[in-house]
């Protein structure tokens, strides 16, 4: 942190909510200036999510300012936005522990305060789960209001359709806002994306309808349970004087905006008029990601969460990687596009992570046979299986987490009618900082049910390259790819691609003693902790890859169940159901009891923190590779 910037005068009277209450209006504008300076400080050199936070410092001063906080409750949509929220509700003294093992999370997560009213770490959430507060607490005649901040492009999630159809029917006060900043991490897309560049409003009338609702309340021409009729009138009537239809007018829930979201004088005012209305409302603001800080102005994605930086010139300041294995994700992007310019049906589509996931390489290359859907990962698999049925080959690309999303699309719109869908799920297992909403551990666990889905995890980037090869041949099906968040093991990742068997593994090393069976790059720590054991030891340790959890190797387990009587299994997924529950059912199934040791991760959420870190406390890391296997040898 920078020497000139350690001194927040506004910033150093406020601990909680109710202390930022005490200070003036005038004076929340320097209020807003400190807070930004802090979070951009702090990230210099504590690496997070940098834009999205500083594009909404004035909505996060004025609303703390105006609701009740605790009590009024707010819900942030996508969580990546709320730094200033959680510095401003007792955690600026600890958030240099951001995203580190032990330290505040980098999402709302109500086990941590009671300010984060909902753990929001998948978008599109916070309307359907604000209706419930706000149902609830009507239910109960509190006085609660429940504020639904929804941003970052996750009003394309199909979810928050559904979450504005059912407002619009249930007795609610539900105060929803809209933080339009063109952008999710990569720039929105589609029509509602358009639409909102373009809506207008008209100040005057949203007065005059409110002026007008209220005369004839107080004559008594309409009571409370008449509001439909006059909001249907209204509606009527603005879209006449405006010559323009409101898609959130047409839910039937009250529209204001759009207003400049970085005035919190005016933003306070907005609020404080609209607080205590009756019904369903929603504020439209916009904003600009990045506010405040030129570079992210400039190049939101890349400032999305940037890494460290130099505070003052606004350099990133990133590593020489020239040496280093390439990331997974850029194995995957550059190879697409080599199998696109071979192949003409392949597609690539992606919901909202261009950029992420790599595939912003056949993006600028084929800009024509690539989609980005926005923040809908169920209508990417369907949309998908759409193409598929019709003789196209899409490659769709979505984080293991998020594709928990799209079950029964997986299910019923891809395997069950057996479409040619290759799924590559990024991210899959432990994903370091991002925690608990972000690690991708239950994908083999929930889709090894599946019935003509194949399923395979490569060991290093030529594996993930032949997978990918051979999940483009005619007679592939349903073909489920995952592999990790970061680097592999070969800087020279290139190899000429071939065809593998389907449901073939392998034995990587042979041994007497002991085996252990591993999918995955986590195999490489297998190999790791194999050398470290036999070097101090007089013992023998086969290892096998499976790279196929679906079908599984049958040959290669008869194998292992007839030659051993100690196995171990490892995978970085959940190891309730997962590679290692396959491998007990066929010893179960075929005769063979040997005792199996089955290491992943565990029953439980795992917390943030670096990978390395999560390893070690799931057990999977080198060291506990090496302590497993001293145990079951002895």
């Amino acid at each position: 942190m920078l020497e000139q910037n350690k001194d927040y005068p506004f910033l150093d009277r406020i601990n909680f909510p109710e202390d930022l209450r005490q200070i003036s209006e005038k004076d929340l504008v320097n209020v807003c200036s400190d807070l930004r300076n802090f979070i951009i400080d702090e990230l210099a050199s504590n690496p997070g999510h940098f834009a999205s936070s500083l594009g909404v410092v004035e909505l996060t001063v004025a609303l703390h300012y105006v609701f009740n906080t605790p009590y009024d409750h707010l819900i942030w949509d996508v969580g990546h936005q709320a730094y200033g929220h959680k510095i401003l509700t007792g955690r600026r003294e600890r958030f240099h522990t951001n995203r580190k093992l032990g330290g505040i999370c980098g999402f709302p997560s109500p086990s941590e305060s009671e300010y984060d009213a909902f753990a929001v770490g998948h978008a599109s959430t916070s309307i359907s789960a604000g209706l419930g507060m706000a149902v609830a607490s009507a239910m109960k005649r509190e006085s609660r209001n429940v504020v639904a901040i929804i941003g970052d492009g996750s009003m394309t999630g199909g979810l928050a359709f559904e979450g504005l159809n059912n407002a619009s029917i249930n007795p609610n006060n539900l105060l929803i806002i809209l933080n339009d900043n063109n952008m999710a991490i990569d720039h929105n897309v589609g029509a509602l994306s358009d639409y909102l560049v373009h809506i207008t409003t008209s100040h005057t009338y949203n007065k005059l309808r409110y002026d007008l609702y209220r005369f004839l309340r107080r004559k008594k021409i309409i009571n409370e349970g008449g509001k439909g009729l006059i909001l249907r009138f209204n509606n009527s009537l603005k879209a006449l004087l405006t010559k323009q239809q409101n898609i959130f007018e047409g839910f039937n829930i009250r529209y204001f905006g759009p207003v400049n979201g970085h005035d919190v004088e005016y933003l306070v005012k907005v609020l404080r008029d609209i607080k205590h209305m009756q019904g369903p409302r929603l504020l439209h603001i916009r904003t600009k990601k990045g506010k405040g800080f030129e570079p992210a102005e400039k190049s939101a994605t890349e400032w999305h969460a940037p890494g460290i930086f130099d505070r003052e010139t606004g350099i990133r300041i990133v590593s020489d990687e020239s040496k280093k294995p390439p990331l997974f994700q850029d194995v995957f992007g550059n190879t697409l596009l080599e199998l696109a310019l071979q192949n003409e049906k392949i597609v690539g589509i992606t919901p909202a992570m261009p950029t992420g996931s790599s595939m912003n390489i056949m993006m600028k290359a084929l800009p024509d046979r690539f989609f980005d859907v926005g923040i809908a990962e169920e209508h990417a698999v369907t949309f998908s299986a759409g193409l598929a049925k019709e003789g196209i080959l899409p490659f769709c690309n979505i984080y293991s987490s998020f594709m928990q999303r799209a079950f029964d699309q997986v299910i019923h719109d891809v395997a069950l009618q057996n479409l040619h869908v290759v799924l590559c799920l990024d991210r899959a297992g432990l994903v370091g900082e991002d925690g608990p909403t972000h690690h991708g551990a239950f994908d083999m666990a929930a889709f090894r049910c599946v019935p003509n889905l194949t399923i395979a995890s490569p060991l290093n980037e030529h594996d993930l390259r032949n997978l990918m090869f051979t999940a483009q041949q005619p007679d592939a099906g349903p073909f489920l790819i995952r592999y990790p968040r970061g680097r592999g093991v070969l800087v020279e990742w290139k190899n000429e691609m071939q065809q593998l068997p389907v449901g073939k593994g392998r034995k990587i090393k042979n041994g007497k003693d002991l085996a252990i069976i591993s999918i995955g790059p986590i195999g490489n720590l297998v190999q790791e902790a194999i050398e470290i054991v036999e070097s101090e030891y007089v013992v023998e340790i086969a290892h096998y890859d499976m790279l196929f959890l679906k079908p599984l190797d049958k040959e290669l387990l008869h194998e292992i169940g007839s030659r051993f009587s100690r196995i171990i299994t490892i995978e970085n997924g959940s190891v309730i159901g997962g590679m290692g529950a396959a491998v007990l059912e066929f010893m179960a199934d075929n005769g063979y009891t040997p005792v199996v040791k089955r290491l992943g991760l565990p029953d439980r959420f795992v917390e943030h923190g670096s990978i390395p870190d999560l390893y070690r406390i799931c057990g999977i890391d080198v060291d506990g590779i090496v302590e497993t296997v001293k145990k079951i040898m002895k």
